[in-house]
């Protein structure tokens, strides 16, 4: 019997797990100069957690089977649990929170955007308790920031806004509204063609699922709808972010490497929590146009966590490590090989095995990253060890004799 991972589950080995961590790296200290301090939240949480108030589809949740106590599962993101700890753990802290994570989500099989996985790495941020529209505008610059961290060229940035949308299909019988914004969500033009709706009414809901394109062409076609007060004060928030994203300049003095930017009011995401901007980022057409990340505004989800009932605005997204990992691959920025070690100690005989290690163990704390292996086994040759060295790229060779003492070579 050959033993494999469950499925929607894979092992990710030296190579696959040093460009992970090369592009978790870059966008840690993007992060990081950005003000953002790391959370860590528990991979297993209470289901009424993970639904975030309803807001979250339960047959999203992989649910694990107990045999008393609350009912629990694996997060399938992580906002609704950095809400919960925000309002259990975090209430007597300053506002905004800063907040930043690394890790890994599972989702079912069928609730996934990949197939039969379920197991996915995730790194975001989260800005607590900043409700102002700049907070809007430093989501999406430090989005491109991180993303012009890893030299990633050609993405584009689809924006749109929850509260807009809602506006938009107000006049949709209440019947027919979730389907419509889920066909909305999903590009679905067939389920659309096919709803219970009146011809009028049909063809306003195509009309959304086409409305995307230059920011400035839709916002002036938006202008003259309808809207109602809360719809035109969405437009005049989107028009004043618009603006300020193609101005903002980077600290070198020059306008930022910006994407393509496109606005979208049929991009509305699959959780439910969100109550303003939302934005996605999107792969270049040769790399399939596959989602790199996504995120928005979500004013009213810490309120689901407060017995209080009260709770602060907040806004955040999410970089997809795997996505990011494959439209990054035929760049070749990312390693190439796992680092090879700095030095080889051998014991010429059996009874230098204690200074070798000795000696090993005084390279590895002479840096701040030294890295040394024992040679383990009987020594065949020194010119066959003197191969095997340089095959494996390691630069010096530390010979103990057999009183302990070392010679140094270095290998060119």
């Amino acid at each position: 019997m050959v033993y494999q991972p469950p499925t929607g589950a894979r092992d990710l080995l030296p190579l696959d797990v040093a460009q992970k961590r090369w592009i978790e790296d870059r966008l840690e200290q993007v992060f990081q100069r950005w003000g953002y301090h790391r959370i860590i939240t528990p991979t297993i949480e209470r289901l009424d957690t993970l639904m975030a108030g309803g807001a979250i589809d339960q047959e999203a949740v992989i649910e694990l089977h107990q045999a008393a106590g609350p009912r629990l599962g694996l997060r399938p993101e992580l906002t609704a649990s950095i809400a919960r700890a925000a309002v259990s753990r975090l209430s007597r802290v300053t506002y905004p929170q800063r907040l930043y994570y690394n890790a890994n989500v599972f989702r079912q099989a069928d609730q996934g955007h990949r197939g039969s996985q379920q197991e996915f790495f995730q790194a975001g941020v989260e800005l607590l308790g900043a409700g102002d529209p700049l907070a809007d505008a430093e989501m999406l610059l430090l989005l491109t920031d991180g993303l012009a961290s890893l030299n990633l060229r050609g993405w584009s940035l689809l924006l749109g806004d929850a509260q807009l949308t809602r506006a938009l299909l107000e006049p949709f019988p209440a019947a027919v509204r979730r389907a419509v914004r889920q066909s909305l969500a999903h590009l679905d033009r067939v389920t659309l063609e096919t709803l219970d709706l009146s011809p009028q009414q049909r063809e306003q809901a195509l009309y959304l699922l086409d409305l995307r394109g230059e920011p400035e062409d839709i916002l002036q076609a938006l202008g003259t709808l309808d809207l109602g007060p809360e719809g035109q004060a969405s437009l005049q928030r989107l028009k004043s972010l618009v603006a300020l994203l193609r101005e903002v300049p980077s600290s070198q003095g020059e306008a930022l490497d910006r994407p393509a930017l496109i606005l979208d009011l049929s991009l509305i995401q699959t959780f439910d929590y969100y109550t303003g901007l939302v934005f996605e980022v999107v792969s270049p057409p040769e790399l399939g146009c596959q989602v790199l990340g996504r995120g928005g505004r979500y004013d009213h989800l810490l309120e689901v966590f407060s017995p209080e009932g009260a709770g602060f605005p907040g806004i955040g997204f999410v970089f997809d490590i795997d996505m990011l990992h494959q439209a990054l691959l035929p760049s070749g920025r990312l390693p190439q090989s796992t680092p090879p070690s700095d030095w080889l100690v051998v014991p010429t005989v059996p009874q230098a095995a204690v200074a070798a290690f000795t000696y090993a163990q005084t390279l590895r704390g002479s840096a701040n990253l030294v890295r040394a292996e024992v040679h383990l086994a009987e020594v065949p040759s020194q010119d066959a060890l003197r191969a095997v060295a340089r095959h494996r790229h390691i630069q010096h060779i530390a010979w103990i004799d057999a009183n302990g003492l070392p010679q140094i070579e270095t290998l060119h």
